[in-house]
């Protein structure tokens, strides 16, 4: 009987607009930290098309059985099996990368846990790395698209702690960890992809 695993319509969706922009962007990459995994699938089709990159998926420990369950079944070699991370528990498990991914995961979070993270990215990154980041974003407090502002609030009627961020406040938490703004580009669904630099 087939194993059923977990699974995003929306990781399907965006998968390949994202691996166009990933295959510049980490050209030079070696190692990237997947922040909040979800359901592996990411990791299982970037670990496909960017067979020069090591992988490492991670997320709460409570969303690691999924992962694993769909890296055993689908991820190539260069995938490795996912750790446990929280990203307001410092110092984090994973240190010395020179890339960093994540999709659709400050927006659920609570704006303390997004200062973790960009603390936490920080100290996990080496002096010469990539972080990019997927998802919506408001630009001058401003939503980008009236269903990006629906969208918003749903997420606060969700958990009044998330919502869509400000791209300035969040490009200034990466300026405080030496990352420089290089590439915002539009995506499709009304995201964005952010790609900063350390150098």
């Amino acid at each position: 009987m087939p194993i059923s695993l977990a699974f995003s319509q929306a990781a399907e969706n965006n998968r390949e607009p994202i691996a166009r922009i990933l295959r510049d962007a980490f050209a030079d990459v070696r190692e990237v930290l997947e922040i909040g995994s979800g359901t592996g699938q990411h990791g299982v089709y970037f670990g496909q098309c960017l067979p020069h990159l090591i992988w490492r998926p991670s997320d709460l420990a409570q969303h690691l059985p999924d992962i694993r369950a769909r890296l055993d079944a689908e991820a190539p070699a260069n995938v490795l099996p996912p750790v446990a991370l929280d990203v307001a528990d410092h110092p984090w498990p994973v240190t010395s990368v020179d890339g960093v991914f994540s999709a659709n995961a400050i927006h659920i979070m609570s704006w303390d846990h997004v200062l973790h993270m960009f603390r936490g990215i920080g100290e996990a990154v080496s002096a010469r790395a990539t972080v990019c980041l997927y998802g919506p974003f408001k630009y001058g407090g401003a939503f980008t698209t009236p269903s990006n502002a629906q969208f918003d609030g749903w997420l606060k009627q969700r958990d009044p702690v998330s919502g869509i961020r400000d791209f300035e406040a969040v490009d200034a938490l990466a300026q405080a960890q030496g990352l420089r703004l290089v590439a915002d580009h539009a995506m499709p669904a009304n995201n964005q992809l952010l790609v900063w630099r350390r150098q």
